[in-house]
């Protein structure tokens, strides 16, 4: 059993709590990377008080000294964490008043954990989410930079795995480029979504005191105040619009880890990862494995399970807070730390992979590729698309028997489709891109429109 040392709730109990109880209920070794949003919203509060009147100027001035000074100790690595300190907060105060001594307990004036514990933590989902925005864009850039290299360069655009259309590597790497900036709108509304300020609203009714809610939400950079005081204590919809942005991130990288795997594979051999972002095997000495892309590959699940952790633990709460949300932090912290690994390595392997140009494009002119093309040729000549299709299928598969390509159609070949007498279009590669001359398209003028307006949608971040 352990005594109530510095606890912030102890004067109703006259016993001791179990250690396996204290064990359960702390949460410092989680939040207690708060501490610098910790400390930044006491010190508004107090100076909230203190110009309130609530607590007179001399506590005020001696609680945000205290709190420097505790600010100091944590940024240098010298804080000391004892037994009892079962969060951030509770440390923050307990030290607080060894320091301030009486001032210190004038601290918690108006104010509850429970709407101290969700500033925090949307303080926290502000900075670090700019923080984020910034190794977003260098990721977009990165593809961007890539895209804007390999102009030319045509590779076979698959649907089920299966080569379906040639397309230029730069239209499929731009692809990646409209999903993240999907990602970081996503990313915005969750920095939005935590702009309400809940300091204020106590335990779950807001403050007896006569307190300046707008001052310090003005101090802290929120935008706005939370209008109802259950909603803001008991309230994670702010912590769940990070972990779907993270989650949607998460299948992006994934997928854009998937392609690169499956490029780099000796079957396919599209490119060469650098490096600096494959790694070994133990036991075979040939393998170059592509161990960053099939990391971001596998990431997706984890973040995934954690935007459903959270929202599994909010449903079906009764108002206001419940014990249950102290674990809201335990999926936002993964959620951060996991994209934090993942956008500098996806960006570093972007930027120095090498794309074997003469693979991309011998692929993309072989087989049947220009089928569909083909099949339009006929429909401008007058077939119905459906007649044109079912012909262009029957050329294939009369080809295929042969084990030739469309290029290589026989007479024979084309009696057999029932295309007797049709002189075959130029059915290249590079006469497929080019004739998709539509918005979004894969023609040269087309994807040139496309990558500026990417870039310039990027650049604006």
């Amino acid at each position: 059993m352990s005594g109530p040392a510095s606890r912030l709730w102890g004067g109703r109990f006259e016993g001791t709590s179990a250690e396996a109880f204290d064990a359960l209920n702390a949460s410092l070794p989680v939040d207690q990377r708060l501490w610098r949003e910790d400390i930044r919203g006491s010190r508004a509060h107090a100076r909230m008080l203190g110009a309130q009147g609530i607590i007179g100027a001399d506590d005020a001035a001696a609680i945000d000294a205290g709190l420097l000074a505790i600010e100091a100790e944590m940024a240098a690595g010298v804080f000391v964490f004892l037994p009892g300190d079962e969060d951030i907060h509770t440390a923050v105060e307990r030290r607080l008043t060894e320091i301030a001594g009486d001032a210190g307990r004038r601290l918690h004036t108006g104010r509850s954990r429970n709407d101290q514990v969700i500033t925090d933590t949307l303080l926290w989902i502000r900075e670090h989410g700019r923080a984020q925005g910034s190794a977003l864009k260098a990721l977009a850039e990165a593809l961007l930079a890539r895209a804007a290299e390999h102009l030319d360069t045509l590779v076979p655009g698959y649907t089920h795995l299966q080569r379906a259309q040639p397309v230029r590597l730069a239209h499929h790497l731009l692809a990646y480029v409209w999903m993240l900036c999907r990602d970081h709108r996503r990313l915005l509304f969750a920095i939005e979504s935590a702009g309400e300020s809940p300091l204020g609203s106590g335990a779950l009714a807001g403050s007896g005191f006569a307190i300046d809610r707008d001052m310090t939400a003005a101090e802290l950079g929120f935008d706005r105040l939370s209008p109802n005081s259950m909603d803001a204590v008991g309230s994670r919809d702010a912590l769940v619009d990070y972990l779907a942005f993270a989650a949607q991130l998460g299948v992006h990288l994934s997928r854009l880890g998937a392609e690169f795997v499956w490029w780099s594979s000796e079957e396919v051999g599209f490119v060469v990862l650098d490096d600096a972002f494959a790694s070994g095997s133990s036991m075979l000495p040939q393998k170059k494995n592509p161990d960053a892309a099939e990391l971001a590959r596998g990431k997706s699940a984890r973040l995934s399970a954690n935007l459903q952790g959270l929202l599994g633990a909010a449903a079906g709460l009764p108002l206001a807070y419940n014990k249950d949300l102290q674990d809201d932090k335990h999926y936002v912290f993964d959620a951060a730390d996991t994209i934090d690994l993942l956008l500098p390595a996806m960006s570093g392997m972007v930027a120095t992979a090498g794309f074997r140009v003469d693979s991309m494009s011998a692929a993309a002119g072989e087989g049947f590729l220009a089928a569909t093309d083909l099949a339009d040729h006929l429909v401008r000549e007058g077939w119905p698309f459906r007649s044109a299709h079912e012909a262009v299928g029957a050329l294939v598969r009369a080809c295929s028997d042969r084990g030739v390509g469309l290029t290589e159609a026989s007479p024979e070949d084309l009696r057999a489709a029932g295309l007797s007498g049709v002189v075959l279009p130029l059915l290249t590669a590079e006469a497929s891109v080019e004739a998709k001359d539509v918005p979004g398209g894969t023609a040269r003028a087309r994807v040139v429109t496309q990558l500026a307006d990417a870039t310039a949608r990027v650049s604006a971040w």
